[in-house]
């Protein structure tokens, strides 16, 4: 066999081995970086990759691209917050969406990345709210509530109050399609008209201030609290540019 099965089980681990084998195979020929993105940045077929300058990606984006077409891999769809990156790119390789756009007269530019909406120019993350009629009833809820994607929790004090207001309507025994109480209906449609408001919220991608100078020291801290109705985590990484510094 010499094509592998589209859609089976076992695909997203065996296009992961062959990437990172193009790796292995050719890292005598390539930057570590090079190597280190294709070993570290790709997840099935997305690559996501963050550097500090246009100096540095520039090579980059070329060297991904050579290294990985030795392996039969042709990367396409860029997208870059860096109008020089993406102009160092042949214009048929580039997003639909930004083969002919010039990124600094554009602010309003969004692609998704991993299912995360990602504006461009701003580089924030950000959330699209799709406008569904759904029925009260506990099935018509939880649709709305997964219809919120966000993987990093951004918005999960939000999404909270509505998971709240399930749980209250599980702890009534109604079934999925039983119409909701009166009481539980006024808070869900309270919940409902505020929702679009999340479209206004963005979170900047990079977390690191601006000319902050190269990081020394790293700590990782974690926050945890719960109550009855819902619990909560996060973790936290704390940079230092100093190091012997005690992070806070």
């Amino acid at each position: 066999m010499l094509v592998h099965l589209f859609g089976g089980a076992s695909s997203p681990s065996c296009a992961n081995y062959a990437l990172k084998r193009t790796a292995e195979d050719n890292k005598e020929d390539f930057d570590a970086i090079t190597v280190e993105t294709v070993k570290k940045n790709f997840y099935v077929d997305d690559c996501l990759r963050s550097v500090a300058t246009d100096a540095i990606a520039v090579p980059l984006v070329g060297q991904l691209r050579e290294l990985l077409s030795k392996g039969g891999f042709r990367l396409t769809k860029w997208v870059s917050n860096s109008k020089k990156i993406m102009n160092s790119l042949p214009e048929k390789e580039r997003a639909p969406s930004v083969k002919n756009l010039d990124l600094v007269e554009n602010a309003q530019l969004t692609e998704r990345a991993l299912g995360v909406q990602w504006n461009v120019h701003a580089d924030t993350f950000s959330f699209k709210i799709a406008n569904k009629e759904k029925p009260a009833t506990r099935r018509g809820i939880l649709s709305i509530i997964c219809s919120v994607y966000d993987p990093l929790g951004f918005v999960s004090p939000c999404i909270l109050m509505a998971k709240a207001i399930q749980q209250e309507l599980c702890r009534k025994g109604l079934g999925w399609d039983d119409p909701v109480p009166e009481s539980s209906k006024q808070k869900w449609e309270a919940w409902l008209r505020e929702l679009p408001k999340l479209e206004q919220f963005q979170i900047p991608r990079c977390f690191k201030p601006p000319n902050f100078s190269d990081v020394q020291r790293r700590e990782l801290h974690h926050f945890s609290d719960a109550s009855s109705q819902g619990y909560g985590a996060v973790s936290i990484s704390v940079k230092s540019t100093w190091v012997k510094s005690t992070a806070l």
